[in-house]
């Protein structure tokens, strides 16, 4: 019995069904003598006859007939199992992701398209809060933050920096009003950065969502701290790159997941798809002014 395998039992089935050693043969791909040789063996092996043999063929005798429903399931298994291996191969299940709003429409999304497409079976959740999400509570799977979270079993990956300027509208005066944040937690360090430039609860146009912040910018509402390529992109005129006090406006691009999700395939493969787009996109993240290329050749 210890000699007994898998293609023993696919010939036994083959022969049983067919009834016939040309029948099998046909069946199976292979020759008549191998298909004969082989059923002697399995024969040999179990201790038992499982087929009569006549002119007409071969008939399945009492003890192969109580063995076929076994070789049967046996059959079922390897089919299920070669089934579930093709399913391996692409990346089903849900991952949740937090992500910056800054980066979801430029990054997350453009990162998540090939991945989606090559993988029907996997689904993707983007939701974005000025708050940190709680990775400790599942409340997501992985997230891109700016802000080191505060110990706890996660990986954090820091990908990039993104740069901040204040910035005002393109043409026309530049107002003494702030577009800026409400007081919320999660964009104390924006919000300081604003009062740095002067903005006070009395000069200040507030709203908890990064798009109409550019748009009032644009508009002429007042002068505002954004980060360098999305005001870039909006064509707004850079006042400063630098705090009044010196120094950078930039904050980290972190890429945090929970340890327990490290070995998790459809985890790891948006992450990774996640973090290339990131580093792809770091220069435009990083400088107020992208050069062109003959300058930098130059």
């Amino acid at each position: 019995m210890e000699r007994l395998n898998w293609d023993d039992i696919r010939l036994f089935l083959a022969l049983a069904r067919e009834g016939t050693l040309s029948g099998a043969a046909h069946a199976l791909g292979v020759g008549v003598a191998t298909i004969s040789r082989r059923i002697d063996r399995i024969e040999r092996a179990i201790g038992l006859p499982l087929f009569l043999r006549s002119q007409q063929g071969y008939a399945l005798t009492d003890q192969g007939a109580a063995l076929l429903p076994r070789a049967e399931r046996m059959e079922l298994a390897a089919h299920e199992m070669r089934a579930e291996a093709a399913l391996q191969v692409d990346i089903r299940g849900k991952v949740r992701v937090a992500s910056i709003e800054t980066l979801i429409s430029p990054v997350v999304v453009p990162a998540l398209a090939p991945l989606l497409e090559a993988n029907p079976g996997l689904e993707v959740e983007v939701m974005c809060s000025p708050t940190p999400v709680n990775l400790h509570r599942h409340d997501a799977d992985l997230a891109l933050r700016m802000v080191v979270p505060n110990g706890g079993n996660l990986l954090v990956r820091r990908l990039a920096t993104m740069g901040f300027g204040l910035y005002g509208p393109a043409d026309g005066a530049v107002s003494a009003r702030h577009v800026t944040w409400p007081d919320l937690a999660g964009v104390d360090t924006l919000l300081a950065w604003s009062k740095s430039f002067g903005a006070t609860d009395g000069s200040r146009f507030s709203v908890n969502s990064l798009e109409p912040l550019l748009k009032a910018v644009q508009c002429g509402i007042g002068i505002g701290v954004l980060p360098h390529f999305l005001a870039r992109q909006a064509g707004l005129r850079l006042i400063s790159d630098e705090l009044p006090q010196g120094g950078k406006m930039e904050r980290p691009v972190l890429l945090v997941t929970h340890a327990e999700l490290a070995a998790s395939r459809r985890v790891r493969a948006v992450a990774d798809a996640i973090a290339d787009q990131v580093i792809g996109f770091r220069r435009q993240l990083e400088s107020a002014s992208i050069s062109s290329p003959s300058t930098e050749a130059s």
